[in-house]
């Protein structure tokens, strides 16, 4: 499982953006967004680096 700190995020428009960047990278990829804590979890056998670029290219770049 990987776990992605995301302090970009801040409405439902913004977890459903991060869902679908997620899913580009793996499509059978279970993401769960928490909206609150500002955290999306991934489960997927993909690379930690490939959702990292997703995100950030999606305009959501996890933090350190």
């Amino acid at each position: 499982m990987l776990e992605f700190n995301l302090p970009d995020m801040s409405c439902g428009h913004c977890v459903k953006a991060v869902t679908q960047a997620c899913q580009q990278v793996d499509p059978d990829a279970k993401v769960t967004v928490d909206l609150g804590h500002k955290t999306a979890s991934v489960d997927s056998t993909q690379e930690r680096q490939a959702f990292t670029e997703a995100l950030t290219e999606a305009g959501y770049p996890p933090a350190a």
